[in-house]
């Protein structure tokens, strides 16, 4: 080979690599390959003229114990070059890198609706600290659940799915949710629910809240109302004279309303009416005895047992017409009675003074 042909050669071969050279610029993410890796720092080839280090702190976020626990030699990596030249050959960084290929990633994944995994490292004042890959996020307490969260340090070192709500690259900013993700994961539950409840159907619940109309009542996952009105056969001022919140109750569906989500609940209709238990012991024609309680325009009420009264109407107080019902009996007059009517439906029990005279009368004669 001529000694021209051979200082050609050698041209083009410097040429070439200089070429390779002026296309590695500072401030460009590139591949370079790991050839070299100790405790502190992995040397990386990127085609420059030297291998340059990269320290451990510049390798991954948080720092690892050791450049080993990130990279292995014959890794290819994505690097930034922060700088070129000097000592060591220039500065790399493989987390500058990765947290700008993580915001194009980010903005991908909000446009497409995805969602991301977010490793929690600290609580902050309002919320939580999250990473996703290398790029530092936030995660707001009301954010992180559907209900009130009062130490939010239980989730430090747990890795959540969540979904970017707002991406700013220029401000570094990344926001993230939780709650999107378990309002979804919530409504199907209710929806599987609702899909199974149906009115007249009697089932376990759990006292949730008590507020002045009402009680809300867990069933499985779905809060229905049982109203004051739902809650006891006997009169009460508020719920909680008969309940308290974690009680576990027998409820009573009344209706379902899948479209508003919306679920109406008795609890004294899970229970015997204590007028209907105490009107099962009587039957019509029975002779009773029993206290006038009451004076009324059309007849007195007359204590059958405690808290159960009955009514004698007017018609039925004397043996002969009368205006008014003191005319026939006074308050606290102990009087015989025959049952006339028992109606469980209107809770109502008809009575005669004037029958059970009639039948003593006949008994006497006979």
């Amino acid at each position: 080979m001529s000694e021209d042909v051979k200082n050609v050669e050698d041209m083009g071969s410097l040429l070439d690599s200089s070429n390779g050279i002026e296309n590695i610029r500072e401030g460009e993410i590139v591949e370079g390959t790991v050839v070299q890796v100790n405790h502190n720092e992995a040397f990386v080839d990127i085609g420059y003229k030297q291998e340059i280090p990269i320290p451990k702190r510049e390798l991954a976020t948080p720092e690892p114990e050791s450049a080993e626990d990130v990279v292995k030699v014959g890794d290819k990596i994505e690097v930034y070059i922060q700088s070129l030249g000097g000592e060591n050959g220039g500065a790399l960084s493989k987390v500058k890198a990765d947290r700008m290929s993580g915001w194009k990633e980010l903005e991908a994944i909000k446009e497409n609706g995805g969602t991301v995994k977010a490793r929690i490292t600290q609580v902050v004042k309002g919320g939580l600290v999250a990473f996703v890959g290398e790029v530092r996020g936030f995660i707001p307490a009301s954010q992180m659940e559907l209900h009130f969260v009062r130490d939010l340090g239980v989730y430090e070192g747990q890795t959540v799915e969540a979904v970017p709500i707002e991406i700013d690259k220029h401000k570094q900013r990344l926001v993230l949710s939780r709650r999107p993700l378990l309002e979804k994961e919530r409504d199907g539950k209710q929806q599987e629910i609702f899909d199974k409840l149906e009115a007249g159907q009697v089932i376990k619940g759990t006292v949730k809240r008590l507020v002045d109309y009402g009680a809300f009542i867990d069933i499985g996952g779905v809060d229905g109302l049982a109203h004051i009105s739902d809650l006891s056969w006997e009169r009460i001022n508020q719920p909680s004279d008969v309940l308290q919140v974690g009680d576990e109750v027998d409820v009573y569906i009344k209706n379902v309303d899948p479209e508003s989500h919306r679920v109406s609940l008795s609890v004294k209709n899970t229970q015997q009416d204590p007028w209907v238990e105490r009107a099962e012991k009587y039957n019509e024609g029975d002779i009773i005895e029993g206290k006038i309680v009451k004076l009324a325009k059309f007849g007195a009420f007359m204590e059958i047992e405690p808290g159960f009264d009955g009514l004698i109407p007017m018609g039925e107080l004397a043996d002969h017409r009368i205006e008014s019902a003191d005319e026939a009996v006074q308050m606290d007059e102990i009087v015989k009675v025959k049952i006339m009517r028992i109606d469980t439906k209107r809770k109502r029990i008809s009575l005669s003074i004037n029958r059970a005279k009639r039948e003593r009368a006949q008994k006497t004669e006979e």
